[in-house]
């Protein structure tokens, strides 16, 4: 250990007399230094604005679009090989080799004396990097420090592993810019190299998990997983040891066989070692996050921790469904696997399977891009211009023998199935985003391991259907397999039902919506009896059919206004209705109480206004409400017509105020809570509703479907997948101080390194 450490304190003293070490650290401080004050000064300027600066740590130091740690990582690519370029390659052409061949040390104390004086300019970089998180504790308010230090820890893992290579590069010439270009080959190499080979399955797990690219990226987010970290390790060590045998073969004079088969020993343990480290059962983490922003929500764990037994989640790819090929193509296998990261973290007995197929499908493009050929020749082709290999691929039928996807369109889908048999399907779907969250994933895992709330859609009156073909449907929010919010993708089974005889007792949940026909006497005798029983209901209806369901609401105590909202704006029947429930009212629904701060409406076309009272044994909260400009119009019945276009007129009895279009009633029955939904409005739910965008309107009415079934079903789905907000939004300094802040670090800071830097090289010349 003595030789190693004078070996180490030789290169640091030679290192430190040149200047490309203090250059290297004056231009580093300076860059960081100008990246640092740039972006404080910005959110100081947005603080004192009065804008809202959360996160402040990631904003600050973990933001990839200008972030410290970021920087910080983006610059060492281009600096290490500068240093390490002349650790071997100097020794080699000035010829001082042959006296460390001819000193009583070995290959390894040589290696590791050189590797140790990196590994302490490795910690210099670090602490100047110290002294901007240090003033960022200082300056912002409830600073996520673990989280800092997490990211400290990744570029000091990284800095020591770009040494490693440039350690091995130098000792292959004599040459140091060979040696810098050839360290900056093989980092580019080993942020490349989980692109390459992806679509030969033996190989790709290989080069994917030699792939440096993103390993330091977790850390600056403030995650550690033990997978990265060994495999900084393992990579460090993999070319210490290929830097000692190549001393090894100079100094013997060893043959060139005997030398490659040291390399490929090595090789084969590195693989070895990575292969074990990176299965799920090997690996440990740890969230640096005050709110576990890098782990899955507690109710996905309380999902999961339920789920006895094995998994295996199916992906079914077919061909000629070309979303799906960038997503798990052969080659971003891995990469999507990595997307299931999370889960397997909790349960790392998850199995990932994937099965390639071609089938007809409704794709009119591809039809138009290859016309006159038969499905075979089709799907030749495309396999010829994918590259793909034609082995993979089912032929039409034979994925029919693994598992009906005739329901799901034969489009990209997941199929997760549990030892027991439970089994459900995970889509992607018709937005920006196309992936499903953790909230539609969870949603997936719930439904295969407990029994979950059972919506019924009443039917048999004329009443709004769940079926896609319907004019009058409600398949977007229920059962349109593409559309993210839909019941279906957020966990809820759905039926429907008649009243001709008494509902089951597992629907939980039952929707009338605007019937066409009044109840027969039995009928109304079986709604009462679901009533009695305390399960719950939502009842939306429309103007017209006021007759019909007057009856009905009245047994909750609630009556309607007299004609049809409506106001003086372009959209003259469009009621823009507001939610009014915050978070003090109920809890459960949130999300209207986001949407009401987020500004947002829900859209309700030809509404009309509900009042209430409160006799009926129900405690009634206002849910939904317009303005205080809109009226209840009862001349005009026909929007659309310019000749009756509405106007107030309170002479015929017409009211200009606040009228309420939704309400929420909640009464106990035995042991468990009712919950029933009024709304004065039936198509706010409908498809067309749901798609529709209006100039000026900000609707959101897709919200309200996720809230309100989110409260209906007593908080089991949607999943609830919200996070602590970061405490840390507020910068204990103002604008008056980034003037001597500023200097400090951009002026001061470089030039008390240069002075040193100067210092020491005029003691060096008087020696």
């Amino acid at each position: 250990m003595r030789k190693i450490y004078e070996i180490s304190k030789t290169e640091l003293q030679t290192l430190f007399y040149s200047p490309i070490a203090w250059l290297i650290i004056i231009i580093f401080v300076f860059q960081i230094s100008l990246a640092f004050t740039s972006a404080l000064d910005m959110r100081v300027t947005q603080m004192m604005l009065g804008y809202r600066t959360p996160m402040l740590t990631q904003d600050l130091f973990a933001n990839p679009a200008g972030g410290l740690l970021f920087n910080v990582q983006n610059y060492l690519y281009l600096y290490i090989p500068l240093l390490t370029m002349g650790l071997m390659s100097r020794e080699l052409s000035s010829g001082s080799i042959k006296l460390l061949y001819s000193s009583p040390v070995t290959n390894t104390q040589i290696i590791l004396g050189k590797y140790f004086s990196m590994l302490v300019y490795a910690l210099i970089l670090i602490a100047i990097v110290g002294i901007y998180v240090i003033f960022g504790c200082c300056v912002i308010e409830n600073v996520e420090w673990r989280w800092l230090l997490t990211g400290m820890l990744g570029l000091y893992l990284l800095i020591c592993t770009y040494a490693a290579i440039g350690l091995f590069m130098s000792s292959l010439t004599a040459y140091q810019v060979v040696a810098a270009i050839g360290t900056l080959a093989i980092l580019a190499v080993l942020n490349y190299v989980k692109m390459m080979w992806q679509d030969i399955e033996f190989v790709r797990d290989i080069t994917y998990w030699f792939s440096m690219s993103g390993r330091s990226t977790s850390f600056l987010y403030g995650f550690i997983g033990s997978e990265d970290v060994l495999y900084f390790l393992i990579v460090i060590l993999l070319f210490l040891s290929l830097t000692i045998v190549r001393l090894q073969a100079c100094r013997q004079k060893a043959t060139w066989t005997t030398s490659i088969s040291k390399y490929v020993v090595i090789f084969v343990i590195t693989v070895a070692l990575g292969y074990i480290t990176s299965r799920p059962v090997m690996k440990s983490y740890y969230d640096a996050t005050t709110t576990k922003a890098n782990t899955l929500t507690p109710n996905s764990q309380k999902v999961i921790e339920q789920m006895d037994g094995g998994l295996t989640i199916t992906t079914y790819v077919n061909l000629f469904d070309e979303v799906g090929q960038s997503i798990a193509f052969p080659r971003f296998v891995n990469m999507d696997m990595s997307r299931f990261s999370h889960y397997l973290r909790f349960k790392p007995e998850i199995k990932l399977k994937y099965v390639y197929y071609y089938d007809s499908i409704y794709n009119p493009s591809l039809e138009q891009r290859f016309p006159n050929m038969t499905t075979q020749e089709r799907a030749e082709r495309l396999m010829e211009l994918y590259k793909v290999n034609r082995k993979l691929f089912l032929k039409p039928g034979e994925v029919d023998k693994l598992v009906d996807l005739s329901g799901e369109g034969k489009r990209f889908v997941r199929e997760l199935v549990r030892d027991n048999g439970e089994r459900t399907f995970l889509r992607i779907f018709n937005d920006f985003e196309k992936l499903p969250s953790e909230a539609e994933i969870t949603a997936a895992f719930k439904r295969i391991t407990m029994k979950l709330p059972v919506v019924g859609f009443l039917g048999g009156h004329g009443e709004r259907s769940i079926k896609e073909d319907n004019n009058r449907s409600y398949s977007a929010f229920v059962n349109y397999k593409s559309f993210r919010p839909a019941l279906i993708n957020q966990g809820f089974d759905v039926e429907e039902v008649t009243l001709e005889k008494p509902l089951p007792a597992h629907i939980r949940i039952l929707v009338i919506a605007d019937p066409l026909q009044k109840f027969t006497e039995e009928e109304q005798r079986n709604l009462e009896q679901y009533i009695e029983r305390g399960d719950n209901l939502v009842i939306a209806t429309e103007p017209k059919r006021r007759d019909i369901t007057s009856s009905l609401l009245e047994r909750f105590g609630v009556k309607f206004v007299p004609g049809i909202l409506a106001n003086s704006g372009e959209y003259s029947n469009l009621t823009q209705s507001r939610p009014m429930i915050g978070v003090k009212d109920i809890s459960e629904l949130y999300l209207l109480d986001g949407l009401r701060r987020w500004g947002a409406v829900v859209s309700m076309p030809d509404a009309v206004g509900l009042e209430y009272s409160t006799d009926k044994g129900f405690h009634v909260t206002e849910l939904l409400a317009t303005d205080s400009l809109s009226w209840n119009e009862l001349q005009t019945t026909d929007f659309m017509n310019e000749e009756q276009k509405a106007t107030f007129d309170s002479n015929r009895g017409e009211e200009q105020r606040r009228h309420v279009t939704g309400l929420v009633l909640t009464r106990n029955v035995g042991e468990k809570e009712q919950k029933i939904t009024i709304l004065g409005d039936a198509d706010c739910l409908s498809n067309g509703e749901l798609s529709s965008a209006r100039r000026g309107v900000r609707a959101s009415n897709f919200t309200l479907v996720q809230s309100l079934f989110f409260w209906l079903s007593d908080g089991e789905v949607p999943i609830d997948v919200r996070r602590p907000v970061f405490p840390d939004n507020n910068l204990l300094i103002g604008g008056d101080d980034m003037g001597w802040i500023s200097v400090v670090f951009q002026w001061l800071l470089p030039c008390f390194v240069l002075i040193f830097a100067i210092v020491i090289w005029l003691r060096r010349r008087g020696r």
